[in-house]
């Protein structure tokens, strides 16, 4: 395996939950909680560097925004980790979310994390003023804000896809997913994640939780139209995504070539340096 650069990973432990109505699990069974496991699965994977950002899943925003300062840490402690923040649109987060941009100017930190999948929507107005703060941060820090997709709801490539056109002018969005599944993918490689690109929209993405005929397309349509090859970043979303299925996943796309060059690991080093 070369080395590569992983766009999208986490940090941190959550407690057990009771998902969808069963017995309290522990999903993410790769979880790490300190930067020294951190490091020893960068070493052990090849890892050349990563964005790091808390972890989350369980439905309590105060668990993601009580690891941003391990995050930070984990940036501050090895040159190979960039980190990313967690930030909420909802209006009951205000007071943390504005903590949290507090952190945005300490070294290492790259981006701004966004995901919808703990409340909000970004066609709620009582959202708007908080995702104008976190855009005029990262527009003020230079950072990316790097965002979840997943089919349906409040994630959906429909809903979140009112960032890009609000914001993308000014600051680079990072879909994370590339839409998440079906629907998602063929919205975003049908025309749009192209589209976008063509009209200077300043948008990545990433294939993490792609399914089978995905980025094997998204690779024969940048080939086809000739460019958004510097738009998508390898990740491996540990602990929910799996570093050597994600790895095998965009190689067998992307080839060996210069296109998998790009996306492995110049992507990476272009936005997130």
């Amino acid at each position: 395996m070369k080395r590569v650069c992983d766009s999208h990973r986490h940090l941190g432990t959550l407690p057990a939950y009771p998902f969808y109505g069963g017995p309290p699990v522990h999903p993410d069974v790769t979880a790490r909680a300190t930067i020294e496991q951190l490091l020893a699965d960068l070493d052990a994977e090849g890892t050349e560097r990563a964005l790091v950002l808390p972890n989350y899943g369980v439905p309590d925003p105060d668990l993601a925004f009580s690891l941003n300062e391990l995050c930070v840490e984990a940036a501050a402690a090895d040159e190979r980790i960039r980190c990313g923040l967690w930030v909420s649109p909802r209006p009951e987060d205000g007071e943390r979310t504005a903590a949290a941009l507090a952190l945005a100017g300490e070294a290492g930190v790259r981006a701004l994390k966004l995901s919808f999948l703990l409340g909000g929507r970004a066609t709620d107005p009582a959202c708007r003023p908080a995702l104008d703060r976190v855009f005029a941060a990262a527009e003020a820090h230079g950072l990316v804000v790097h965002v979840h997709t997943s089919p349906g709801a409040a994630s959906d490539v429909d809903e979140v896809g009112h960032l890009v056109e609000w914001y993308a002018d000014r600051v680079p969005i990072h879909l994370v997913h590339f839409g998440g599944g079906m629907s998602g993918h063929i919205k975003l490689a049908g025309s749009r994640f192209l589209d976008w690109v063509a009209a200077g929209k300043r948008v990545y993405t990433d294939l993490s939780w792609a399914i089978g005929f995905a980025p094997r397309w998204l690779a024969a349509e940048i080939d086809r139209r000739g460019l958004g090859h510097d738009r998508v970043l390898f990740a491996s979303d540990e602990p929910w995504g799996d570093h050597a299925g994600e790895y095998a996943k965009l190689r067998a796309a992307a080839g060996d070539g210069e296109l998998a060059d790009l996306m492995f690991r110049d992507n990476f080093t272009n936005l997130y340096q």
